[in-house]
């Protein structure tokens, strides 16, 4: 079965390969570089967003696709509203001029006086992610999540890509990541949260999630920052130096007037919910071959094993069982945030002060809504996943599937959706209880570490 799944693999980036040679258009160095545009020295991005010359796209980053044959694939947003050719422009043994944050940043030496190396451009194709709800592409917003994709058997080491729609102007490139394949792994599960925005400053339920990450056997959490409230930040920071956090500066306001919902029609703006399908597509690619297995989910949810006493024996199972899948479906159940446990056992006076939801307060669970959509959120192989939604994958390798929720679950505290229930109409889950003896010792490590107690 795996040989055929590789023979697979192999035959869809050969496709790919001859596909894209179709749309190559190569133009020397000498043109790339002309005296049309004598000042138009190329640079690196120091940014995580960067607009395309010649549009109103914009490039996000930038990697190695080795399952379609090695081709670049361009994390982007797209205003699809006002396609264009695109081009892309491969350099190999570039050298940028750059300060240490930027290469920081990029992941790359940045030495010499901003040579481009041996060059070729060639025509890009854009892949628009469709939302996977029916609304077509985007959730019906302007700009769209994309793929911009590169490929040219010229320059198969290229080591840095720009996308534009005007050859003949100032360049901006990016580092191509994930230049080889890597079959170990430094993390085992890592956690991707899409966005924190609006000043969001919900310390307390940020620390207590990441100490049951810990517990579970999470050892990476990736955030995209666009605003955060001052207790977050200092949350932030704590776990940043600890290790176990990548904070993603993710600045989309600047670019783009981001919606806060998720339906064009309800809450309009450029781009769904922050940059959310952005965020969790280069998450993925991020971590491609840094992490066995992502978990793709919000902030103020926690992807909790109920038969297995961590991650890692709950995916051993779980692979064993399905061998073939690289895709896992974990069922969302609201925990709602105005319902309290009478005892009052974890209303600790010391964590009054602390701004946000103490999650270990909120013990009852809400029914399954009937006839009614159960969000689910991923957890994943990247590796068999080329594009993915915020609820489901939109093209992968290999087969989904859907985890029992008495298997695994999501324990999401948040405002309730069938806030007309009665207590009694509720159901008692008290699995992070489970934690408590490490868990209250390292929520006040944290907090008191961090500044905020």
């Amino acid at each position: 079965m795996m040989q055929r799944k590789q023979a697979l693999l192999v035959g869809i980036g050969a496709l790919t390969v001859l596909l894209m040679l179709k749309w190559e258009h190569t133009i020397t160095l000498e043109n790339l570089m002309s005296s049309k545009q004598p000042s138009a020295e190329p640079e690196l991005s120091k940014d995580t967003i960067t607009p395309i010359p010649g549009s109103r796209h914009l490039m996000v980053s930038a990697f190695k696709d080795h399952r379609l044959g090695g081709a670049i694939r361009v994390i982007s947003i797209i205003c699809r509203q006002e396609l264009q050719p695109l081009y892309c422009v491969l350099c190999a043994n570039a050298n940028f001029k750059a300060d240490a944050s930027a290469k920081a940043n990029a992941n790359v030496d940045a030495k010499a006086d901003g040579a481009l190396g041996q060059c070729t451009s060639l025509r890009a194709k854009v892949h628009l992610h469709r939302d996977g709800f029916g609304f077509g592409i985007g959730f019906g917003f302007p700009f769209v999540t994309s793929d911009v994709l590169c490929m040219s058997p010229m320059l198969q080491q290229a080591t840095h890509v720009s996308i534009t729609a005007n050859l003949y102007t100032r360049l901006t490139f990016l580092s191509i990541q994930n230049q080889e394949v890597k079959e170990l792994f430094r993390y085992n599960f890592t956690v991707c949260i899409s966005n924190l925005f609006g000043e969001y400053n919900n310390a307390l339920q940020f620390a207590q999630t990441m100490e049951v990450y810990k517990l579970i056997g999470v050892q990476r959490v990736v955030i995209y920052n666009t605003s955060c409230g001052s207790d977050v930040e200092k949350i932030l920071k704590y776990y940043s130096k600890e290790g176990m956090l990548e904070i993603v500066p993710w600045p989309i306001d600047k670019f783009l007037t981001p919606s806060t919902g998720w339906s064009y029609d309800l809450h309009h703006g450029d781009i769904h919910y922050y940059g959310q399908l952005s965020t969790l597509n280069e998450c993925m690619y991020r971590y491609m071959y840094q992490s066995k297995y992502l978990l793709l989910n919000d902030i103020d949810e926690i992807i909790m094993p109920y038969k297995h006493a961590n991650l890692e024996k709950l995916m051993g199972t779980l692979q064993q069982q399905h061998p073939n899948a690289g895709v896992f479906k974990i069922e969302n159940h609201i925990f709602p945030k105005t319902q309290f446990d009478d005892s009052g056992r974890f209303r600790l006076p010391r964590w009054r002060s602390v701004p946000g939801v103490n999650i270990l307060e909120h013990v009852y669970r809400e029914p399954d809504r009937k006839h009614m959509f159960n969000p689910t959120k991923l957890l994943i192989n990247p590796r068999s996943v080329l594009q993915t939604s915020v609820h489901f994958t939109l093209k992968q390798f290999g087969l989904v599937f859907n985890v029992p929720f008495d298997v695994c679950r999501i324990i999401h505290v948040r405002v309730p959706l069938q806030g007309q229930l009665s207590k009694d109409q509720l159901f008692v889950d008290k699995k992070l209880w489970e934690f408590e003896e490490l868990l209250i010792p390292s929520i006040d490590c944290a907090l008191n570490e961090s500044g905020v107690l």
